[in-house]
């Protein structure tokens, strides 16, 4: 179910509803859960990610894998761009930022 989400580019529906945002665009180039010693973590890299995005997606990826709904289900609450049809967002603690990495040319680059 998370390589799915490498297949689109519109992801209103992992989006805090009622945001302010010019575009709910985002290039997912990484989505993968990766078991190290008993814990099983979640790793995405895109250019951006919208308020409460991974949340949402990681509770919409718990539920998908506890068998409450099919593979296609990811599919479904991506095309619906609703909120309220993709699964409830997990708790902050655990999320953590590891990388930055700045497009060539930016302000950032040295």
């Amino acid at each position: 179910a998370a390589e799915i989400l490498l297949t689109y580019t519109n992801f209103k529906c992992f989006s805090r509803s009622n945001t302010d945002v010019k575009t709910y665009n985002c290039d997912i180039s990484n989505a993968e859960w990766i078991l190290t010693d008993k814990l099983l973590v979640f790793n995405i890299t895109a250019d951006r990610f919208l308020r409460n995005m991974v949340r949402a997606i990681v509770g919409t990826l718990i539920e998908i894998g506890e068998g409450k709904h099919e593979i296609s289900h990811m599919d479904t609450v991506i095309k619906s761009k609703d909120r309220e049809v993709a699964g409830y967002s997990v708790p902050a603690q655990g999320l953590c930022l590891t990388n930055i990495v700045y497009p060539k040319n930016s302000l950032f680059d040295e």
